[in-house]
């Protein structure tokens, strides 16, 4: 489910304490999460700061007994230009073919990588 979603939900917290909760584009490789993001970006400058991160991933119905999701608590990592950068960026080039033409990463931008720490879900039987 985790890779497949298109779409999931990033929370970080200021230096202040002030939580900011994005949505970003996602790919899923072995047990980690990654997005990308502008490597100025609030969220980004958060993480450098306190890398403690949670990250939803859910499927909304009007169905409410069919609601399912998954959140993760865990640290990130900002990874820069390099061998890492370029492989999930052709990760998510692939699962979101838009991506080069309407958004692509180039220099400054970078790869933010979740390492999970406790992960829970609901809605699966």
């Amino acid at each position: 489910m985790v890779a497949l979603e298109r779409v999931c939900r990033v929370a970080t917290v200021s230096r202040t304490g002030v939580p900011q909760v994005v949505p970003v584009v996602h790919v899923l490789v072995g047990d980690k999460l990654y997005f990308a993001s502008e490597g100025e970006a609030k969220k980004v400058k958060n993480l450098r700061v306190d890398p403690r991160i949670a990250v939803t991933i859910d499927v909304y119905s009007e169905d409410w007994k069919s609601l399912k999701g998954v959140a993760i608590q865990g640290t990130a990592a900002v990874l820069g230009n390099g061998p890492r950068f370029r492989k999930i960026r052709d990760l998510l080039y692939e699962k979101f073919p838009q991506y080069p033409q309407d958004a692509a990463l180039g220099k400054g931008d970078v790869i933010v990588e979740v390492t999970p720490r406790h992960v829970f879900s609901w809605g699966f039987e």
